[in-house]
């Protein structure tokens, strides 16, 4: 029995094209993460995963698209393929079944590996560029989340004592970012 063939896209940011990833791959239904490659929450990725049936194939632009490290790489393709749904990798020429032989376990190991270490050098790269930008005077970081109006009716409402996951999500925040404003406000004070 010949499953479908399922396209999986991850793009880092909502400015990017998704359409070049699979850009003449026949795929009959595709699923799309806007996410970073270190994020764990892609509704997509989750979605492909209850939707891949036995016989099916899930097709990726390259290895670094479907998982964001090697563990997470073998993990994914470990359980597609116990399901008997086959991983393809375009940029790889690589296809997974759950009957391949130590070479090609190998090959995902290795090629996963370097997925991750290319990865830690853009990364290594970016901290090298900003500490430079830094010393330069030229870097200004991150746009801040909220506007100063904002800001002070988050902390009147958590000073109200409103629950903070809910303002995080109200305000479209992560909690990790109300936190380090109210971090800095405390340091103001």
């Amino acid at each position: 029995m010949s499953g479908q063939r399922i396209g999986y896209i991850r793009v880092s940011s909502f400015d990017q094209n998704p359409d070049r990833q699979l850009e003449q791959i026949e795929v009959g239904k595709t699923f799309t993460d806007k996410a970073s490659g270190k994020d764990t929450d892609r509704p997509a990725l989750e979605d492909l995963l209850d939707y891949a049936r036995e016989g099916d194939t899930v097709v990726a632009h390259s290895m670094d698209r479907l998982a964001r490290n090697l563990d997470d790489l073998r993990r994914l393709v470990k359980l597609l393929t116990s399901r008997g749904v086959r991983v393809e990798f375009i940029k790889e020429n690589l296809v997974f079944t759950g009957e391949d032989s130590p070479m090609a376990n190998l090959l995902l190991s290795v090629m996963g590996a370097f997925a991750e270490f290319e990865r830690a050098l853009i990364k290594e790269r970016q901290r090298e560029g900003i500490a430079l930008a830094k010393r330069r005077g030229v870097y200004r970081g991150r746009k801040q989340a909220l506007s100063t109006e904002q800001l002070t009716e988050l902390l009147k409402r958590v000073t109200d004592g409103e629950p903070k996951t809910q303002l995080a999500r109200e305000f479209g925040i992560s909690r990790e970012t109300l936190y380090q404003y109210l971090k800095k406000e405390l340091l103001n004070m």
